[in-house]
């Protein structure tokens, strides 16, 4: 979508994916930066890795976007992304109205990695919607656990051992992200309990559709990809063209890096919250194909949303 997004604009794109390998990463911006590019656009594994491409960058004259996770400490000019603060509270905002009213419901959160920003702003998007309920005893927290690396084995470990430390009782479920959920819904299924325990997802991914669909996941959340893409495209090109004030004109937010002290400046889109009566919004869109979604076990669930029609 990125390519797409910069062809448009008749611009090849030098773009290299490092796979989840931090030296790779830095051997990737390296080269980058050794090809004296216009703008440096970078996805950084972790804070330390993103710091040290952006000082060198800097030291060549390269100004920085930060794509869909910023730099904690680091020096990006621009950064790129959802406004993830809302996705958390548009996960809490679901499982509410999930739960219906059952006062003193129980409530795990299986949240992402620590070392990841975009975690922390989503834990604190669900905590300015949850925390209140917490507080007044209208809602139960049990524990609140961070997930090393998002890794969906150990989120569904973790989750097991905080069910079976609470003598097996969960009301509702705080997963930071599909993957997550499809965790805990696997523990759930164990003890006969999923469907019937409201669980929170994020991506909107074919398997946390299929997973809304069969009631086995309430809510998910979708973030628009292209319109990130092309976002981030359109900031690119102004900052390579030297239109300094059209790239701030399309960066209209902020967003707070705590560990530098400075605000950002930023495109923050916006997220939708989807349940298994708005999936079919999805397949309408082009977003997911259905017959990709609809194979097997959930075909029944897409009649009866009427998406294989749609």
């Amino acid at each position: 979508m990125l390519t797409q997004a910069f062809n448009y604009a008749d611009i090849e794109p030098f773009m290299e994916n490092a796979e989840g390998d931090e030296a790779k990463f830095a051997q990737i911006a390296d080269e980058m930066i050794r090809r004296k590019v216009k703008v440096l656009m970078i996805t950084p594994l972790s804070a330390a890795g993103g710091l040290a491409v952006q000082k060198k960058a800097k030291a060549a004259g390269i100004p920085v976007i930060d794509y869909d996770r910023v730099t904690l400490g680091g020096q990006a000019e621009y950064h790129v992304g959802f406004d993830s603060v809302n996705v958390g509270q548009l996960q809490a905002d679901g499982l509410v109205e999930c739960l219906g009213n059952k006062p003193g419901a129980q409530i795990i959160e299986i949240e992402g990695a620590p070392t990841d920003h975009n975690a922390t702003l989503f834990t604190q998007g669900q905590k300015s919607r949850l925390s209140s309920k917490y507080d007044s005893g209208a809602l139960k927290l049990v524990k609140s656990q961070p997930v090393a690396d998002w890794n969906n084995e150990l989120g569904g470990q973790l989750f097991e051992q905080i069910l079976n430390e609470n003598g097996g009782k969960v009301d509702g479920v705080v997963a930071a992200n599909d993957g997550l959920a499809g965790a805990v819904i696997g523990v759930l299924k164990k003890r006969n309990l999923a469907g019937k325990v409201p669980v929170t997802g994020q991506d909107a991914t074919v398997d946390g559709l299929r997973a809304v669909l069969r009631g086995d996941q309430c809510i998910t959340v979708y973030k628009p990809v292209r319109d990130e893409a092309e976002a981030a495209a359109r900031l690119a090109i102004a900052i390579a063209r030297g239109d300094l004030d059209g790239a701030d004109d399309l960066a209209t937010g902020n967003l707070r890096d705590p560990v530098a002290r400075r605000d950002i400046k930023s495109v923050l889109l916006g997220a939708t919250l989807i349940k298994k009566d708005t999936v079919r919004t999805l397949v309408t869109e082009g977003v997911v194909k259905p017959q990709e979604l609809c194979a097997g076990d959930v075909a029944q669930a897409c009649a009866q949303q009427d998406i294989l029609g749609g």
